[in-house]
């Protein structure tokens, strides 16, 4: 069900978010390029079983009403394809189009048996090359945290979708705890969960609703944060592209980089991500010690 926003961090007393204008450090595409270049090496292995776990998975693609094999579905940001496979559990999978901009992400997606009848191919969230009230889904799972402007691939999913058609986004959510609030705004985006439903909403989407989802060993802490946190759904009501006027991209992929401050900023942020690959472990380790029932 859509949240109140009791629910947010600023709610809880954290201290003030940096503007969503202020890229983190992985967030410009670049970045996440080449972060992915290795870290597609053991996303399946390291990255799923601490963050995005296949129950998870069920759980949130649960409120993304997959409920025919012949819908035709977009899955944005699909990397790996493990999102995927829990879409073509529910629909057929030559009505599957898997995009991502990472081709060592796409690689490992094609070299899954599975998923021999899902096109797979490159692009952009921001700027899809699908025409207009083309698809009956949306699903992008683990995706926004690297757009540089999550209300425009947002404004992107309302445009492919068929009126009547639903939009599934899942995502980070924003920690409260100081340290992680810190490694999360150095790493990538983790939003608030007051900023989906806005950006949802401004896009034009109606019937807007946020699902919380987390690993089973967190026993239901948020305090510091999620890589998978949330699934958000919205209807889109009407035919045409979003009402809103964006304007031109404000990140240039194709012009040069400064290849310092591109290495600069790719191994800090990727230091910063390693804090959330500790985290889950942290947590599974309170797991096991505290008895259930106690709050960890």
């Amino acid at each position: 069900t859509r949240l109140a926003p009791a629910a947010s961090a600023e709610a809880a007393g954290a201290a003030p978010v940096r503007p969503l204008s202020a890229m983190r450090l992985i967030q410009h595409k670049k970045e996440a390029f080449w972060f992915y270049r290795f870290l597609s090496i053991v996303y399946d292995h390291i990255v799923n079983p601490g963050h995005w776990t296949e129950d998870m998975r069920e759980d949130a693609l649960s409120v993304a009403k997959l409920d025919s094999p012949d819908l035709k579905v977009y899955d944005v940001g699909g990397g790996t394809g493990f999102c995927t496979l829990g879409v073509i559990r529910s629909v057929r999978p030559q009505n599957v189009t898997l995009i991502d901009q990472s081709p060592h992400q796409l690689a490992k997606a094609r070299a899954k048996e599975q998923l021999a009848g899902v096109t797979i191919m490159e692009g952009d969230a921001e700027d899809l090359p699908f025409e207009t009230d083309s698809a009956d889904r949306y699903v992008s799972a683990g995706s926004i945290e690297y757009w540089p402007e999550p209300q425009r691939g947002i404004a992107e999913a309302y445009r492919v979708v068929k009126p009547g058609g639903v939009a599934c986004v899942i995502g980070p959510v924003y920690p409260t705890h100081w340290l992680s609030r810190l490694m999360a705004d150095l790493w990538m985006l983790f939003p608030k969960e007051e900023e989906y439903i806005q950006w949802f909403e401004k896009a034009g989407f109606t019937d807007v609703k946020l699902h919380r989802i987390g690993p089973k060993w967190y026993r239901g802490v948020r305090r510091h944060g999620l890589i998978m946190g949330c699934s958000v759904t919205g209807t889109k009501p009407a035919a045409g592209e979003s009402p809103l006027d964006l304007g031109p991209k404000a990140e240039d992929v194709k012009g040069a980089a400064n290849p310092f401050s591109l290495l600069a900023r790719f191994v800090l942020g990727t230091m910063a991500g390693f804090y959330y690959f500790l985290v889950p472990v942290y947590m599974w380790l309170k797991d096991l010690v505290f008895p259930k029932g106690w709050d960890i």
